[in-house]
């Protein structure tokens, strides 16, 4: 199997696993669906597993339902308001 196809079944089967994730939290509710799969990645998820998951989905790939994939756009938009930013002014650009 070629490196590709292996990172292409990983990305499905993760795409499999945040819709069985959000399937599972459809019945409370939009807001406390979305808030339930992003507690349930943030806490049992590898940051791997979510590079690989953003990596496909980056890749023009797929299949999320609408509850995860908006966890997984909430998830994003929490790290990169956590990430440093780099220093703004004069002294930045040396």
């Amino acid at each position: 199997m070629s490196e590709t196809s292996h990172s292409h079944e990983s990305g499905e089967r993760l795409v499999t696993m945040a819709n069985d994730i959000g399937n599972y939290f459809r019945a409370q509710g939009r807001e406390e669906a979305i808030a339930g799969i992003v507690n349930h990645i943030n806490r049992y998820w590898t940051p791997r597993m979510r590079q690989k998951l953003n990596a496909y989905l980056a890749q023009g790939n797929s299949g999320l339902d609408e509850f995860p994939r908006a966890a997984v756009e909430r998830l994003n938009a929490q790290a990169a308001a956590a990430s440093p930013q780099p220093a703004a002014g004069p002294s930045a650009a040396r």
